[in-house]
């Protein structure tokens, strides 16, 4: 990390710190205890993850104790990936910041997989990305636990817009797509041929009821259920799995004692074991709940799915590969046997 952006961190982070008080602080240096937060209410997958590694850590006869801060009260995800970066908030979970690295685009990557069984042994515990990602993560001073799986993320348009897009991108000119504010988003959004609006989580809500946005990408079920009564139509284009890091500081983690690094691995390896045996059946439970509550669940068909896959293969990958490289690339085409 340059010193540019180690100074950007500690500034940005300054708020934080300051409404932090001293002893908590010198508490988690020292490893009695730590935080743990995320940007998401308690019906998301990161409140089990985070309220079963609590559990599992004291069974573990850990000294340590978690400091649980859910919903954003610590900033949406981007910024608490940084305050995790410099160990402020020393455990997270959060998705990937690409302005920190571009190379963490990759886990935006579209149809890698496109089923449960695949995408567990991709993105799974001990799976394929798990040493990619940590490369890229030690680089911030960040170690990857392992990934929390959200669901495969699809598209929605907001109530009060008549078009539901299907055939891309025939159907998809005019429509403001928002898309988080990360280079491969837009990329992909604007190759469907929608006009891709970044913007912050943060806004995205009050962005669809204020019709700033037609639509929304990147939507795991979960999420369209939290936006209901803004969304009229879901369409299952299942463009990515979405998959959270599970991140924790490395300086932090390398400077606790060896016999609670120990058990705080533990209990984080029992704890993601959980967390993907049950995943599926929640994505699908939040799916079901959308479709009884009147939102309008769209399948694409065989057809237009080979379709949208095709355009990303053609402009998408060779776009991530000139930021990740062509060996990393190899590796993504062989995972999703496109070569």
């Amino acid at each position: 990390m340059t010193s540019y952006k180690s100074l950007k961190n500690l500034i940005s982070t300054c708020a934080v710190t300051a409404a932090l008080s001293v002893p908590a602080i010198q508490s988690a240096q020292a490893g009695d205890d730590f935080m743990l937060a995320h940007a998401y209410p308690t019906d998301h997958i990161f409140h089990l993850a985070s309220t079963s590694f609590t559990e599992q850590l004291a069974k573990q006869g850990s000294g340590m104790e978690v400091d649980y801060h859910p919903g954003g009260d610590l900033g949406d995800w981007a910024s608490i990936f940084e305050q995790s970066m410099d160990g402020v908030v020393p455990m997270s979970m959060t998705f990937a910041a690409s302005e920190f690295d571009p190379r963490l685009d990759l886990s935006w990557l579209g149809y890698v997989v496109d089923n449960w069984d695949d995408a567990r042994k991709v993105y799974g515990p001990n799976g394929k990305m798990t040493d990619v990602y940590n490369n890229i993560m030690a680089d911030l001073d960040l170690v990857v636990l392992g990934t929390i799986p959200t669901g495969f993320g699809s598209v929605a348009i907001r109530k009060g817009v008549d078009r539901v897009p299907t055939n891309f991108p025939e159907d998809t000119k005019g429509i403001q797509m928002r898309v988080p504010p990360v280079p491969i988003g837009i990329e992909r959004f604007n190759n469907w041929g929608f006009t891709a609006v970044p913007m912050p989580f943060s806004e995205l809500y009050t962005g669809l009821q204020l019709g700033t946005v037609d639509g929304r990408a990147f939507g795991p079920s979960v999420e369209i259920w939290q936006m209901r009564d803004v969304l009229s139509a879901y369409i299952l284009t299942q463009d990515y799995f979405e998959h959270a890091f599970w991140v924790v500081n490395k300086s932090w983690l390398e400077d606790l004692p060896a016999d609670e690094r120990k058990k705080l691995l533990a209990a984080a390896d029992v704890t993601l074991n959980k967390v993907w045996d049950e995943a599926q059946a929640i994505d699908e439970g939040f799916l079901k709940r959308v479709r009884d509550e009147g939102i309008n669940v769209v399948e694409l068909t065989p057809e237009q799915m080979d379709k949208a896959k095709a355009i990303l293969y053609k402009n998408e990958w060779p776009f991530m590969e000139k930021i990740v490289g062509p060996e990393i690339m190899t590796m993504m085409r062989d995972i999703a046997g496109i070569n």
